[in-house]
């Protein structure tokens, strides 16, 4: 909720009248309003008062059609936003911000909000592609990100970081110690940028206006916070994976940890060499062969695209083609063909058929809406209002929840696909209960939780051999969770396929076969697959 009411005051000052582009609505219901001929007519009222305002509408609703305040209930405000989010799709619209404020004594408080609705539709998810980044600390990863996402130079100091720092401690220490999100897009005439990224209309102002999109999950470099890099690389659905070497630094033990997770989960990947105006070209050939080796000592096949071009980067790119090219935040070497390259990136993770399924990668608490689950949506398709089951909590059950509305980067819209990062807004549960590695799952669903499975893993790096007992931690989709290995013959070495059993150490969680996961324990890491399901016992 707003605690600055200029937003709501500049409304009712403005008020409803004929020909303006501001509509009062006490409430929105389903049953009334969009019924045949009722919703047409108030599709065309909401075009109207679009155009009115040159493409732009203010809806306050919890008013009277005098601009009194009565507020109304979260969950009558729920379903007026979710009526609304329908009649602005009808009319070509989407609801762009939605600012809320209490009314009201406190055993009857109620909820006035202020919609601002724009002209133009969502995206396509053929048009939308996830890229996760990765890279040591201190080697341009958050930087790079910032410069193409505004379009602006950095300072050499790492300042367009900044727009993708959220915690203080990050800001003033200059390191990241979460996943960031950060969205630009391109149209007819090329990039579709941010003016700036802390402001959430700009977020919604690019997904409005650009015909492909492309949304980053910006990880951390920081070793001590790999545990982190790993949920943002294996709990997401991303299509590809950009990682960055700096040019004075050269490729580090990071380095090689981040390209084996990327690798391992079979993702296709970019590297991008930063920092280029530092060095000179001696010494940027030097760490290009350094990435070279790297990559050809995993088995994988680097394309320089300053050598071949993004065409061939486009066309070749897959799980053991790794195209390479020298980029600087500063200078802007080499952004525009970095530009061109996710321009025309295809998207790889496409949608999954089947019923809707999103695990939990992380929860908030938004006044007057109640708990937010986020994460990206796995398979399937969701609507605001449907029906959902949450869990397993810690006992294996799940609890009946409710899809009150679903924002994109801010950007409301009325259902989400497989392949989305989306923000579900949840009735039916407090956020203290919402936890990551939990699942949403349709209603009718007959989810089985387990506390162990069987796996083929592959022991990455170990200095000695793993046995009975093991208990690394377990990344699968957004799970993160310690767990206890049982080889089968009681030991598997570096480098060995082997089977294990694998116990979750404290809970329960919804682990289907195929899944990939990644393991690790101090410096010892690898990779697996699910095999066989057994139920809790």
């Amino acid at each position: 909720m707003s605690a600055d009411r200029a937003a709501l005051e500049h409304a009712l000052e403005r008020g409803e009248r004929e020909g303006g582009s501001v509509e009062f609505k006490e409430r929105l219901t389903r049953h009334l309003h969009l019924t045949e001929g009722r919703l047409e007519s108030l599709a065309a009222q909401l075009r109207h008062r679009v155009l009115s305002g040159e493409g732009e509408a203010t809806y306050v609703v919890g008013v009277t059609d005098d601009g009194g305040i009565a507020g109304i209930s979260p969950d009558e405000f729920s379903e007026s936003m979710d009526v609304l989010s329908f009649l602005a799709e009808e009319a070509g619209a989407h609801i762009e911000e939605v600012q809320t404020w209490g009314v009201g004594e406190h055993d009857e408080r109620g909820i006035v909000g202020v919609a601002t609705i724009r002209e133009g539709a969502v995206l396509e998810d053929d048009e939308h592609i996830v890229v996760g980044t990765a890279g040591h600390v201190d080697h341009g990863k958050s930087t790079l990100v910032g410069s193409l996402v505004t379009g602006e130079t950095d300072d050499g100091e790492g300042g367009t970081r900044s727009f993708l720092d959220v915690q203080p401690h990050e800001v003033e220490r200059g390191l990241s110690a979460d996943l960031s999100y950060a969205v630009y897009g391109f149209d007819d005439d090329g990039p579709v940028r941010m003016d700036n990224p802390h402001r959430k209309s700009d977020r919604a102002r690019v997904v409005e206006e650009a015909d492909r999109l492309v949304s980053f999950v910006d990880t951390v470099g920081h070793e001590p916070w790999l545990r982190t890099t790993i949920r943002g690389l294996v709990g997401q659905k991303i299509d590809y994976g950009l990682l960055t070497v700096a040019a004075d630094d050269g490729p580090t033990k990071t380095t090689r940890e981040h390209l084996g997770i990327l690798l391992a989960t079979e993702l296709p990947t970019v590297v991008a060499l930063t920092k280029a105006d530092l060095v000179g070209d001696t010494r940027l050939a030097e760490v290009e062969r350094e990435v070279e080796r790297l990559l050809r000592d995993v088995g994988k096949t680097p394309l320089r695209i300053e050598r071949h071009g993004v065409d061939a980067a486009v066309e070749e790119i897959d799980e053991t083609v790794v195209p390479i090219l020298s980029t600087s935040a500063v200078s802007e070497t080499g952004m525009d063909t970095l530009d061109e390259l996710l321009e025309r990136l295809p998207k790889t993770a496409g949608a999954e058929d089947g019923d809707f399924a999103m695990y939990v990668d992380r929860s908030y608490s938004v006044t007057g809406v109640g708990a937010v689950a986020s994460g990206t949506v796995k398979s399937g398709t969701v609507e605001a209002g449907d029906e959902l089951l949450l869990g397993p909590m810690a006992d294996g059950t799940f609890r009946e929840v409710e899809a009150r509305s679903i924002e994109m980067h801010y950007h409301r819209v009325d259902e989400a696909r497989a392949g989305r990062i989306v923000g579900i807004a949840l009735k039916g549960v407090a956020q203290s209960e919402v936890q990551r590695g939990m699942v949403l799952l349709p209603r009718e669903a007959d989810p089985t939780p387990v506390r162990e499975f069987e796996a083929e893993v592959m022991v990455l790096n170990h200095p000695t051999n793993i046995g009975d007992g093991y208990e690394p931690v377990v990344h699968l989709e957004t799970v993160s969770e310690a767990a206890a290995f049982f080889p089968e013959g009681g030991q598997l070495l570096p480098g060995d396929n082997g089977k294990t059993r694998v116990r979750f150490k404290f809970r329960p969680y919804l682990v289907e076969e195929g899944q990939r996961f990644v393991f690790r324990e101090g410096s010892s890491k690898g990779v697996g697959t699910v095999t066989d399901v057994s139920p809790a016992e």
